[in-house]
């Protein structure tokens, strides 16, 4: 079997698996997030925080309750990081710098989980288990809780209340995030995933000579990392490094997994409105997104154009001899579709074009299908400026869902798209305009791709990187985390603040000259939106960058 056949098996097994859990899973999540009655558990959680599980919050008090548990987290996981060698199974390790630990906390507190140090060897277990992966989750189910947050506002109607962001909290991790990981972490030990608590294993290498082999709780972190709500990974060479993703069927399972929720959320979408058409629609734009991502990665790696992978007859370089070059590929488009930012090969090493596709589909903002919760809310706004330009076309007030799109719906919508690219652009030029474009490995057009990319990881709470660029330095710690902060948490003040919006409306009939936003017009609209948003801005940057060096 050729590697292409080989590759298009692997994508349309992918492909039908996550239709089954689309609706199956989708369902499971919308009883969770809609349910009245609370276990035992849960009921324990709230008596501890003092929350009263049946009182629901307006959106300024469901915003607050986000960024005050998010600042909480921020906090504590800095001073775990800057406290390391006081703590009990350090390894031996020293503390981090101030700059790193900040750069950490911001990043995994904001589910972004970009690293700038090798796991192995930087934190000691009880960071990795009580302070990343606490956050892989958590910082996870604020995401889903905020699209949920967004979806009630459009459900409801002539009221102030979203929903209880601690109750949402609490159900997520306790009945979606954690049941999964338990089970996949299962399959994936199964697989030959280590998990183990030893501080290391000496192995006696082809040599003869001796050589200690950290150990950890890998397998644990691995089924959270691609859950989609961690980019980073134990060992710094990520799920290449056969301790994390040893076989391709592993490979198959963690991409199954990268897509399992975002997915599944459009589901939730369509049930909680009482129309489950427009979950099919906003499935069916992410779709569209997302399977021409994948064939143009795919593409552009197996022609393999550039003078060596030509001259070789393989764009190799990079990639992982256990899966190849199709299924690297595919795995890389689906961790930039998403937020998870894993890698099983190394973007540095595609080919220029190649390399462009993650780029653009962080740029999309991470929406086909986005990140776990993320991913939802944020075609949700794009939809929403759809149908302000549909209306304006007829030169009627939009409509969505039976609520009218007005002046003050479409600036938090407008304001929600401007604020990444913004942060992504402002922190390119910066960086180019001063010594640290010092740090870049590569210089030219390949080099100015690494900054974008860095920048655009950044901003969009992504966590890979092109991995030919130091950003381990004061600069880079301090800049990417603030990008990061600004990039998770700003849009999601103007989220909130639309949902509450259009909570309070009166619901609107449908008229003759309502737009169907479930028919494929409005479908193809959305995804020309996005495609043309997305080139309006970045197009220049890119013309700088992959576009020149492809050419």
């Amino acid at each position: 079997m050729s590697t292409t056949i080989a590759g298009v098996f692997f994508v349309l097994s992918l492909v039908l698996f996550v239709a089954l859990a689309y609706r199956y899973f989708g369902d499971y999540i919308y009883r969770v997030v809609t349910g009245t009655r609370h276990s035992f558990v849960e009921r324990v959680v709230y008596r501890l925080v003092g929350v009263n599980p049946a009182g629901e919050q307006s959106w300024p008090v469901y915003a607050r309750s986000v960024f005050a548990f998010s600042l909480l987290s921020l906090l504590f996981l800095y001073g775990m990081t800057r406290l390391q060698s006081k703590l009990p199974l350090s390894l031996g390790l020293p503390a981090m710098s101030p700059h790193q630990g900040w750069n950490t906390a911001a990043s995994f507190v904001t589910n972004t989980n970009w690293q700038s140090y090798a796991g192995e060897s930087t934190l000691g277990h009880v960071v990795q288990m009580s302070g990343l992966a606490v956050q892989n989750f958590v910082s996870a189910a604020v995401g889903i809780a905020v699209s949920v947050a967004l979806v009630r506002g459009f459900a409801r109607s002539r009221t102030q209340s979203l929903g209880n962001f601690w109750v949402d909290l609490t159900r997520i991790t306790l009945r979606v995030l954690l049941p999964v990981a338990v089970v996949a972490a299962i399959v994936l030990i199964a697989g030959g995933v280590v998990q183990n608590l030893s501080g290391g294993t000496d192995v006696t290498t082809l040599t003869g000579a001796t050589q200690h082999i950290p150990g950890g709780p890998v397998a644990s972190q691995e089924v959270i990392k691609e859950l989609g709500t961690n980019g980073g990974g134990f060992y710094n060479a990520n799920s290449a490094h056969p301790f994390e993703n040893p076989t391709p069927w592993t490979n198959w399972i963690e991409i199954f997994l990268i897509l399992l929720i975002p997915f599944a959320m459009p589901r939730v979408f369509g049930r909680m409105v009482g129309d489950r058409r427009q979950g099919h629609a906003i499935l069916a734009v992410m779709a569209i997104l997302a399977v021409a991502s994948v064939i143009l990665v795919n593409t552009f790696e197996l022609l393999h154009n550039g003078t060596v992978p030509s001259a070789v007859h393989a764009a190799t370089e990079g990639k992982e001899v256990r899966f190849g070059v199709s299924d690297s590929a595919t795995f890389g488009a689906a961790t930039t579709l998403t937020s998870t930012g894993a890698v099983n090969s190394f973007f540095d090493s595609y080919t220029a074009l190649g390399g462009m596709v993650p780029m653009v589909n962080m740029m999309l903002g991470e929406v086909a299908p986005g990140g776990v919760g993320s991913g939802l809310y944020g075609i949700l706004m794009l939809a929403v400026i759809t149908v302000f330009v549909a209306g304006l076309m007829v030169g009627r007030t939009p409509e969505y869902l039976g609520k009218k799109i007005s002046s003050r719906e479409i600036k938090f919508a407008s304001l929600y798209f401007l604020i990444t690219p913004a942060t992504v652009l402002i922190g390119m030029a910066v960086a180019m305009a001063t010594k640290n474009r010092e740090t870049m490995l590569n210089v030219g057009p390949h080099g100015f791709s690494e900054v974008l990319y860095a920048f655009t990881s950044a901003a969009n709470n992504n966590g890979s990187a092109f991995a030919g660029i130091t950003v381990n330095d004061q600069w880079w710690d301090t800049a990417t985390g603030l990008c990061m902060v600004i990039g998770r948490f700003l849009p999601m003040v103007f989220v909130l603040a639309l949902a509450g919006s259009l909570a309070r409306q009166r619901p609107v009939p449908a008229s003759a000259g309502t737009l169907p936003t479930y028919r494929p017009l409005f479908i193809g609209m959305v995804v020309g939106v996005v495609i043309i948003l997305v080139a309006l801005t970045f197009l220049p940057a890119l013309a700088l960058g992959p576009l020149a060096e492809g050419l």
